[in-house]
């Protein structure tokens, strides 16, 4: 198993880059990718750093140059044939060749393409543009890099002991919370925790803990290299970034009505089992549900990741009844700010109303709140969204109107097409 505490202390990046390989991001990404490349791949679109935690100043912690020499790493980076032979062969959601051949080509053939970085106002504003299927693979590289050089700027000081101490008291940390969920029955709970990690090496480290300490209670990673080095499930289905993207190409208030449906219905064509998950809460839950079609239905689940998720879960498990599906055959997945106290109090509340299932992220595996002064090393809300496409801006709503992203005139349009009505604001933590 790997010191962490001595790579750390012996630390020369260009030996331990931060992102080591283009398979080191998350599962929905290259499967949203696939789907990007077969339906709207010459969508130019546009993604960009956004810092929802002031207080920390990215660009007075973590060093320029360093940035850089990090990102410039990531554009050197190809696909290598072991990789290849990964993707191209293994069985995901228990199915081969999830990737078709023509993917694969463009993509054992990409080099990502340039970034724009500049410093404004103690913070990095940092944008990608390019065709979509190609800039989207930056988002989840670009977050671990920032995560992983302000946890190095602070630990840079650190004495070797000192760090000893500190990885000590972390893995004690996470430990104490496997043994709270061990006692859970059927606990179903996998790694969603790349792009805000600590470090490449904890969260390795932190599945690894997983693994051995929930057995076949932990389901997988999102991480698809540590997935491919640790023979784990690869975890993962689409997110926000679809109906952001088909939202802002829409060309009328029809359109954009219809577009988080076209989305799903370009996914329905692609997979079946439990890769058919709704995520209904780009521009609000209930209004989704309301004007969803028949055959949504009969998907597996849905993904709760905004507002009060049992409030969430409850509105699913009503749906579900009023178009005659049993919600017990269902799956819910949280993966919305979980730590371990409150997927016990969601476990308890739903297991037996309906499978039940925990993506857990930051407080995975980058919990070091109260470890050192100041709590440097807390974590803190990073995101790297889709901000226009074909130079129109996209728009988030949400369910928790303090995760709302866009134009104030748009944000307003979008709430009267969608039929947003009043939403409670809750603190966005991570």
């Amino acid at each position: 198993m790997v010191d962490i505490a001595t790579r750390v202390w012996n630390h020369k990046w260009k030996i331990d880059p931060i992102i080591r390989s283009l398979i080191d991001t998350d599962f929905y990404k290259l499967l949203m990718c696939q789907s990007i490349f077969r339906n709207r791949q010459d969508a130019q679109v546009t993604f960009s750093l956004i810092n929802r935690t002031k207080s920390i100043r990215l660009a007075e912690l973590v060093d320029e140059g360093e940035l850089r020499e990090q990102l410039d790493h990531i554009r050197s980076l190809r696909l290598t044939r072991g990789e290849s032979t990964w993707l191209r062969g293994n069985t995901f959601y228990g199915k081969r060749q999830m990737f078709t051949p023509a993917f694969m080509e463009w993509f054992e053939n990409l080099k990502l393409p340039p970034y724009h970085l500049e410093k404004r106002d103690g913070q990095y504003e940092l944008t990608f543009e390019g065709t979509w299927p190609e800039v989207m693979l930056w988002e989840i590289p670009a977050l671990a890099v920032i995560m992983e050089l302000r946890s190095r700027a602070v630990l840079r000081d650190m004495g070797k002991f000192e760090l000893q101490v500190l990885y000590a008291r972390a893995m004690t940390k996470l430990w104490e919370k496997v043994e709270k969920l061990r006692p859970i029955d059927n606990l179903r709970l996998a790694d969603f925790g790349t792009r805000r990690r600590h470090s490449f090496l904890w969260q390795d480290w932190c599945v690894q803990a997983m693994t051995e300490g929930l057995g076949s209670r932990f389901t997988g990673t999102s991480n698809c290299l540590i997935a491919k080095n640790r023979d784990l499930e690869a975890i993962g289905t689409n997110a926000h970034e679809l109906p952001m993207v088909y939202a802002a190409l829409a060309d009328s208030d029809d359109a954009l009505r219809q577009a988080p449906y076209d989305v799903l219905a370009d996914w329905h064509e692609e997979h079946d089992g439990n890769l058919r998950i709704i995520l209904p809460d780009t521009y609000g839950t209930e209004g989704f549900l309301k004007g969803a079609p028949e055959w949504l239905a009969g998907w597996t689940g849905i993904r709760v990741d905004s507002g009060d998720p049992a409030e969430g879960a409850e509105r699913a498990i009503k749906w579900w009844k009023a178009q005659g599906e049993d919600p017990r055959e269902k799956l819910v997945i949280f993966s919305d700010g979980l730590d371990v106290d409150k997927i016990g109090e969601l476990h308890k509340q739903f297991a037996g109303r309906c499978r039940v299932s925990f993506g857990w992220g930051t407080m995975l595996t980058n919990d070091f709140k109260g470890l050192v002064a100041d709590d440097a090393l807390a974590p803190f809300s990073l995101v790297c969204k889709a901000v226009a496409a074909n130079g129109r801006p996209t728009v988030k709503l949400s369910d928790n109107p303090n995760k709302a992203m866009g134009p104030e005139d748009e944000i307003a349009r979008y709430k009267r097409v969608f039929g947003v009505g009043e939403q409670v604001g809750m603190e966005v933590v991570v």
